[in-house]
This record gives structure tokens, sequence and C-alpha cells, in this order.
């Protein structure tokens, strides 16, 4: 079990008018739009006449994590390819401008690309990371290594694997560690990895030759799992990393000592992000935020220490758009309601850029992605609430963007229903946030709809935006209103709103989700007699738990993948054999036997009077099998036997396809039972 259990939302890009598609690799038709005009001879779709088939929702994005070369000569992008049985993404690389593939980069079994960057406009560095779920972040295993655009010299630079697989492995042999990609300083093949060792307690630095495979050591720190932050030159000036109590440590390079001295909590505070450099290296940016109010974006002298807030706002936090070399921010984009754009840098050419492109795509998100080295050329995508994703490629020279490819092909935005921002003051007087999604074509001024709660996974971290959210669309085309409540525990508002809902798992967290049900109400739309609750990962937990806190509110329940027990989280195999996490849980959780009984819906179950249907993978190592069994046992001892769907070799979520379509089947079916038209 990770610290998240996630299952939120996630954000894509996306863009409102559709082109026609080349049969190959879903890559739309490319299309020049001159700056100066506005987009012409686009249809709109027509109103939605039929029910949007189940495959429509259940394919997986074919595309993402496109990186634009240093010279522009060539994107790489993670693609969707049948390895396996499975849909598993692979590193591929397609010549620009006309989208030719050059190379692949096949792995093992499921391992994937997990993260990667340019090294030179040739060589592509790579760490790499394994599936354990349709509905969790890949894990990282550790490896970095580096490969040619073709897919040629392959070479593994660090991993667990390092004797059989590097040039070098004789010299080094394996590494029981993890690495990560630090920087790439210059484009000479050199890159910096920062690793340590998976029982070790100190951190390193090195220079790695992406073709020798040659180490060379930088810094080291005698502190464990630390990441470094370096200079544009390639010195490193930062590390920073959790102690064994799950807190922030912060050390810095000190010039005059050559020592590596910890930051005080004055300096630190609550958080204490670096971001990047000033090409002269003279400062660098930060995420900082003294007591936990959301973080604000500053710019720091490297030399004096003197700080100059460059953005901030009081309600949440927000996502930055970089001028070319990641130099400087010109933009922020707010993370609450309908993200809105603030321009930083008005002397910055970049500003007039992004407000032009923004001008064609009204009612979406134009996100800067990267530059060329040069400047001329940009990569960049679209988003809205509607649309899974578009990308483009900007040239400055001719001042027109191609349109490169979009992610789900098979999602016509014009039949997506429109997620509106929903706000509202809890029992105690926070201001709460969240996303009400209404059916295409529904007008609640004259009808009540039934209502599907459905919490984000978390509980603390993840929190729901506002773009295309697969589930939410989906349940909406079948003519449900889904409520979803950044409860207080989600991320995006600082520190302190996250640590509002330590050890309120089944208190303060399920308060707001009540409180924003009864909001919903209020303002109108919902039929009060038809609202049923759906979660994944915790948010199954609050599914189950919901009914027992209000059980006149909800008339049933689903828990996908969901945790149950809550003093059973100590026993899981990976907290027990975890000192971070367990200090982690104990904070968060905490350790009181009856009230962890008390806020468990495995211990509550004779309080449950609606139907339940739970959804489990018996390979799921972030919410085991074994809270899945607790809840049903207790369950049926109660009376109240729930529906079950438990496959064996799933982890957590559902990957396979047809298994994905098919708990959609049923999940439509368990709805339209107890709060459909059937109910």
């Amino acid at each position: 079990m990770l610290t998240n259990l996630s299952g939120g939302a996630r954000s894509t890009a996306s863009a409102t008018h559709q082109f026609p598609m080349k049969p190959f690799m879903y890559i739309k038709t490319i299309l020049s739009i001159c700056l100066s005009l506005f987009f012409v001879g686009v249809g709109t779709a027509s109103a939605q006449q039929s029910l949007i088939p189940i495959e429509t929702f259940v394919k997986q994005d074919q595309f993402s994590s496109p990186r634009l070369s240093p010279d522009g000569k060539h994107i790489a992008i993670k693609v969707r390819m049948l390895r396996n049985g499975r849909m598993v993404p692979t590193l591929s690389v397609y010549s620009l401008p006309d989208l030719k593939l050059v190379g692949a980069m096949a792995m093992e079994k499921f391992d994937i690309p997990l993260s990667f960057g340019w090294a030179t406009n040739t060589r592509l560095i790579v760490t790499k990371g394994i599936e354990v779920g349709l509905r969790e972040a890949p894990q990282a295993t550790g490896e970095v290594v580096a490969v040619d655009l073709d897919g040629k010299r392959f070479q593994y630079l660090y991993g667990y694997d390092n004797f059989r697989s590097s040039t070098k492995g004789d010299r080094y042999g394996d590494d029981y560690g993890y690495g990560s990609i630090e920087s790439v300083p210059k484009r000479d093949e050199h890159v910096l990895i920062g690793t340590y060792l998976w029982r070790g307690e100190r951190s390193f630095l090195y220079d790695m030759n992406t073709v020798t495979a040659a180490r060379k050591l930088v810094a080291e720190i005698g502190v464990k799992h630390l990441d470094f932050y370096t200079q544009r030159d390639g010195i490193p000036r930062f590390a920073t990393g959790v102690d064994d109590n799950a807190w922030q440590i912060v050390y810095r390079h000190d010039d005059t000592s050559g020592e590596w001295k910890k930051l005080g909590d004055d300096v630190v505070g609550n958080r204490f992000s670096p971001m990047g450099f000033s090409l002269d290296n003279s400062e660098f940016y930060a995420y900082v935020s003294a007591k936990g109010e959301p973080a604000a974006f500053v710019r720091e002298s490297v030399k004096t220490g003197l700080r100059t807030i460059l953005a901030q706002d009081s309600r949440g936090e927000y996502s930055l758009q970089w001028n070319e070399l990641h130099a400087s921010p010109f933009a922020t984009i707010s993370n609450i309601g309908i993200p809105s754009v603030h321009y930083l840098d008005t002397n910055s050419t970049n500003v007039k850029l992004h407000k032009d492109l923004s001008q064609q795509f009204p009612g979406s998100i134009v996100n800067f992605i990267n530059f060329t080295d040069d400047g001329g050329k940009l990569l960049f995508g679209v988003a809205s609430d509607r649309d899974p994703g578009s990308y483009f490629l900007y040239d400055k020279k001719s001042g027109t963007a191609d349109l490169l490819f979009s992610t789900a092909e098979e999602i016509d935005p014009e039949q997506m229903a429109e997620r509106r921002p929903f706000s509202f003051k809890a029992r105690d007087g926070l201001d709460l946030y969240g996303y009400l999604t209404v059916p295409k074509n529904v007008d609640t001024s004259k009808q009540k709809l039934p209502m599907v709660l459905m919490p984000h996974g978390g509980p603390f971290g993840p929190a729901d935006d506002w773009y295309f959210d697969q589930d939410a669309q989906f349940l909406a085309s079948r003519g449900y209103a889904v409520l979803q409540i950044n409860f207080r525990g989600s991320g995006g508002r600082g520190k302190s709103f996250e640590q509002s809902g330590y050890k309120q798992w089944g208190n303060l967290i399920q308060d707001d989700l009540i409180d924003g049900v009864k909001a919903a109400i209020i303002q109108g739309g919902i039929d009060v007699k038809r609202i049923c609750t759906f979660g994944i990962s915790f948010g199954g937990y609050s599914a189950l738990m919901l009914p027992v806190r209000e059980p006149d509110m909800f008339k049933c329940a689903i828990g996908y993948a969901g945790v149950y027990d809550l003093a059973y989280i100590f026993k899981e195999n990976r907290i027990a054999s975890s000192k971070n996490l367990t200090a982690y849980f104990k904070r968060t959780l905490g350790e009181n036997e009856d009230e962890l009984a008390r806020q468990s819906p495995s211990k509550q179950a004779d309080k449950i009077k609606v139907p339940v249907w739970l959804v489990h993978g018996g390979k799921d190592e972030i919410a085991p099998v074994e809270h899945a069994k607790r809840m049903r046992e207790a369950l049926i001892k109660a009376g109240r036997s729930p529906e079950w769907t438990m496959e064996p070799d799933e982890g957590h979520g559902f990957y396979d396809a047809q298994r994905r379509k098919e708990f959609y089947e049923n999940l439509e079916k368990f709805l339209d039972k107890h709060i459909g038209k059937k109910g």
C-alpha cells in the first residue's frame, strides 16, 4: 500500500476542434493554422442521439507524455502497444513533420518507460517502471537506461540488473537501489543521475556517460533517500527528502566549506521545493510555504538569499508555464474551479503567443510542454473538461501550429458533459470546492437527476480537477449527475489543508462529503431519493463509510479496490516492512484501536442498510484483497450479502480491456437497479 491510495482524476490535454484521422496511430491530419486567422471550416458534432457505447470509455489513452527533441526534428511519445495480451506503454520516436516511426524501445514483460528526456538530439535517457494496476501510478524499479532514437546502442546505466545488462557491469556490479534523472547540463551524452541504495544510509549523485556507462561521483551525502537539484552548469545545490518520521528535510551545498548543510525550519518551513535555476545560475525558483498555506512561487538569490514572491493564491496552488530552456516562468494556471491563466512576465514574447493560441481554443486551456533548445519550435497541448487530448507543434518562424495527434480519438467532445465548478461551506465554515458533472442536454431546473457521489483516492495529496474524467463522463452519459468533492486532506490547497484531514478518515473527511451532497441538493436539480456513492481506492473506503454515517442519504454503495479495515493497514507487508510508511500512517491514520475500529466500515457493517457491490483484484498490492474479504464477511454476517466481483490476476484496478468493459456494464446495471429507471 502506497502513501496515497490513488484513484483520483487525471489531467489531460485536449482540443475542441475535431479533424479527420489518419488510419495509423490515431494521428490527426496535419493542418497549418495561421495565428492571424480564426479556425474555419470545422463543423460541430450533432447533439447526442443515442447512448454512447461503453467501448468509447474503456479504451486507454493511446499516447501520452510527448517530448520534443532539442533540435525539433523528432518527438518521443509513450505509445500503448499490445504485449503479452496487455496494452503496455512503449517509448516510440517519430520524425517531424512527417510523423514517421523511426524507433521504439521495447522492454521485458510489463516494464514501461516511467520518465524520459533527451540527452542529445539523438539519444534518450529513460527511467524504468512497472505497471501495478490501472488505478495506480506505475512503480519505479530504480533502473535507468539510455538508447538512441532508432532503438539502437542500448545501455543500462543503473539498477539491480547492472552486472548482466551494462557494458560496465563487471566493474560496478548490481545496484540494489533507486536511480533518477536529475539533470542534463550539456548535450554531450552525459547526464546527472541521483541514486541511493534501498538499504543504505547515503545518497549519491553521479555524472554518467550514456554511451559507455562510465560513472564519476559528483556528490555524496550521509543521508538516505535524497533527490538532488543541480544548477544549469551541473553543480549540485540542493538535496531534499524525508526523514524516518516522513517529515521533509533539505540540504544545501555550501561553496565556501564544500559541505552539505541541513537547512533549518526557519528556511524550509512547511514546504521548500526547488524548481530550477536562472540562465546565469545566480537565482533559483522554488515553491515555499512557511506554515502550510498554499505555496508561494518565489525567485531567490543564490548569493544573498533575497526572495521575491512571483505568484501566490490564497485559495490554492497552481501549475507554471515556462519560457524557453525552462529559464523562467511567464504564467501560472490555477487549479481551483475552471483553470484560469495569470501572466507574470509581460515582457515575455510567450505571453502574447499563449494568448493568441488560447484565443483559438475557447473553453480550453493551452499548456506549453517544451521548446527546442533554440526556442524556434514549441510542443503544446490543449485541454478541456470534455476532450481527453490533442497536441500541437508550433513553429515561431512560420507562425503556424500543426496538429500532431489526439490521445483518444474515440471521444467526441460534443457528446461529453459539462463539469461545473462546485463550492460550498462545510458545517464548520470551511470553504470547499469540487465539480458537478451534469448529463448533456438536461435542464436541471425542470428535471431532478439521480446522483452518484464519487470520492477521489488518496486521501492525502490527490484531488479532482476540471479536466476530462473518464468515470464521471461515463456516468453522465448514462443520465447521472456526478459529484466530486475535494475534501480536507486533498492536495492543491497547501499542507495545512492536507494535514487537516489527518486521523479524520471516517470523521471530518466524511463530514465534508456529506455536506457536499446536502449543498448539491439545496442548489437544486438532484433527486434526494436517488443518490448512490461509488469510489475507488480510498474512494472505495469512503463509499462504504458514508452509508455508515448517513444510512438514509444513500440508496447503494460501490467499493472498488478499497481499504475497509484500518487497523489491518499496519499489518500489510509493505507497510510493516517500511519504517517511513509506518511512521506516515501512524501520523495520518492514528494508532488507537478503538478509534480505528469506529472508522472502519468492516467493523461497522451492521449499520449499512443499503445494497453494496464490492470489486477487487486478487493481486492488488496497494489495497490488499484481504480488505475486501473482511468487508464481505462482515456484511454477510450482518445479513447484507454484497454483490461480489473479484478478479484473481488483476491489481489495483482492472487492466484488461474486456474486464473494464464488463465492470462498466455491471456498474450501469447496478446503478440502474437502485437509482435509475428500474430503481
